[in-house]
């Protein structure tokens, strides 16, 4: 059976997952009144985290104490990041390559991160689930979180809650 993907993310009002620089303070800084929002439950859940090569290199600046993924698969979608960049890594150089890993090892539940590597598992029709933590600003301009789709991605509202902090979370499934 294929994985299923999820994406946990969060967002400001406006839509945007960091700003034109690639600052994330306006949700680090939010986040912490709010606390983790879910994200360590739902990373237990996950056995293999994927992420683009921007987001890798900012996850990889927060530290080693900061990098909260255990003895999960991590991997990296990039072209130019080395093969031996990171020991703690995989680095995969195309989509095709990474979904044929992912199932060779039998992955079950995917948290995709990083705004590009998202958009191209939508695109690929790889995401079961949203769950979008929604900030309580407006940046105005950065990183959009959903890109040009070729086609509607139907979604089903599950639940929408407020979830402290002035944040709100929604959580979709992709209706197929």
């Amino acid at each position: 059976m294929p994985f299923t993907a999820t994406v946990f993310i969060g967002t400001s009002l406006d839509g945007y997952i960091a700003r034109p620089d690639d600052d994330i303070e306006w949700l680090t800084s939010r986040g912490e009144r709010a606390g983790d929002l879910g994200f360590f439950e739902f990373l237990d859940s996950v056995d293999a985290v994927i992420m683009g090569r921007n987001t890798y290199d900012k996850v990889a600046g927060f530290g080693e104490e900061n990098w909260h993924f255990g003895d999960r698969h991590v991997g990296v979608l990039s072209t130019t990041l080395p093969q031996d960049a990171d020991p703690r890594i995989t680095v995969y150089r195309d989509m095709d390559g990474l979904v044929a890993d992912l199932d060779k090892r039998g992955t079950k539940h995917v948290y995709p991160d990083g705004g590009r590597l998202i958009q191209s598992f939508i695109r690929a029709g790889r995401i079961q689930q949203f769950v979008i933590s929604v900030a309580p600003v407006l940046i105005g301009a950065g990183h959009r979180l959903f890109g040009e789709l070729l086609e509607d991605v139907p979604l089903r509202l599950d639940s929408a809650a407020d979830v402290g902090g002035g944040f709100a979370q929604l959580r979709y499934t992709v209706e197929k």
